[in-house]
Formats: C-alpha cells, structure tokens, sequence
C-alpha cells in the first residue's frame, strides 16, 4: 500500500519518541523499516501484504536474480528493498509525496547491493510517458495497492504500459470490501489471473497475472 491518508490537509505527526521503526530480517540480513514519514497527510507503515510478498521473493529467489523489476505503490518500500537484496535491478515508485520516506528507507537498506535501485515518482496513469515501453520488466510488484476504487482504471492503464508479453505481475492484497474483488475481475478480462499463495492468518492472497500467450493455439 502506498500511504494510509490521513487528514489531506493536515501533516502526519507521529506523537512517540522519534520516528517509529520496526525491523525485519531478510536474505540473512536487517532490514529496518522507517514508518509515518512524510507530510501532506500521508502517514507510510508497513502492511502485511507488504511482509507476505516480500517473503514469497525471498523463498523464490533464483526467479529475481538479475531480472528487472518496477514496484508500484512501494510506500515505505519494503518489498522493493527484497528483491533489490536479491539482486534484482529494481525501480521503486510512488507518488511524489510519498517518495521522501520511501527514498530514506532504501537508501538505508540496499548499501552494497549488486544493482543500485532507482526511487522515483509514479502517478498510475499520470506518468506514463517517463516510462518508455521500450523498457521491458520482468517483474511488477505491488502490495496492497488496491484499495481505492477510483484508481483502478488508472492503475489498469499502468499495468497495461508496462506489461510486455513475458512480464509476471505480483499483486499481495487483502479483500477488504466486494470492490476490491471487482478490480481482480477486471485484471482478469485482459490477463491470465490466478492466486499462487494465500495467508489465512492476515487474510492476504498473492495474485499472479499474465498476459496471455499468443503462441497458445486457441480452441475452434
């Protein structure tokens, strides 16, 4: 999930002792996570789905080896920090006033990785044009990222931009409301959709979409 808003005119203040964190052990190594950083009303923790896909990368690490990878919605940018500790060429996005504490957290956890990874700003359906088609991923990540109905067709319009024909998209989300479940729906009216885990406990399932082969013969 990119950011929790708050209050749109108000700047999140976090009330404790210093910047709340909270750390994580990932690829044999710390990974600690700045939360509630940021103005404009956006308050970045880390979501559950954010830890679950995160850990799927990790059990599958061979696939992200060298691959390119675009997160989208990274808010405090946990699962782009794993693939980068995976050694994936890794760019992270999200909005422009999200990007500080996203930019702080990876900067502070990828020191030595094989691949510098890239922040920078993505607005679904806004900027599309930084992103040249001519850049081919391998992986899109997302965790919980839908969640607000009227982004869905902008964030359709991302994946479309982005998508070529061998990239996998890797979406971690908790259903919380049936719109939620019609944007998988519409995913599915243009990809090869299905769940390859599914996290009882949190209530997360990982949702791998595909486009379909052009190559596959199809039934007369």
């Amino acid at each position: 999930m990119s950011c929790l808003r708050l209050k749109p005119t108000d700047k999140y203040v976090y009330k404790g002792c210093g910047t709340p964190e909270e750390t994580f052990r990932f690829c044999g190594r710390d990974v600690v996570i700045a939360e509630s950083i940021g103005g404009g009303g956006e308050a970045a923790i880390v979501w559950p789905a954010a830890e679950i896909l995160s850990r799927h990368l990790e059990r599958n690490k061979e696939s992200f080896e060298d691959k390119k990878v675009i997160e989208l919605g990274a808010g405090t940018g946990l699962t782009g920090i794993v693939a980068c500790l995976l050694d994936a060429k890794v760019t992270v996005t999200d909005t422009k006033e999200a990007l500080e504490g996203t930019g702080f957290n990876v900067k502070k956890n990828t020191k030595n990785v094989r691949h510098a990874p890239q922040v920078q700003q993505l607005r679904w359906g806004a900027d599309l044009h930084m992103y040249p088609t001519s850049d081919q991923y391998d992986f899109i990540l997302g965790a919980d990222i839908v969640y607000i109905e009227d982004t869905f067709p902008d964030l359709l319009r991302t994946l479309r931009h982005l998508c070529s024909q061998d990239t996998v998209i890797l979406l971690a989300s908790k259903i919380r409301f049936e719109r939620d479940e019609r944007f998988f729906n519409m995913l599915r009216q243009e990809y090869d959709v299905s769940v390859i885990k599914e996290d009882t406990e949190e209530d997360v399932k990982i949702y791998q979409a595909t486009l379909p082969r052009r190559d596959v013969a199809m039934p007369c």
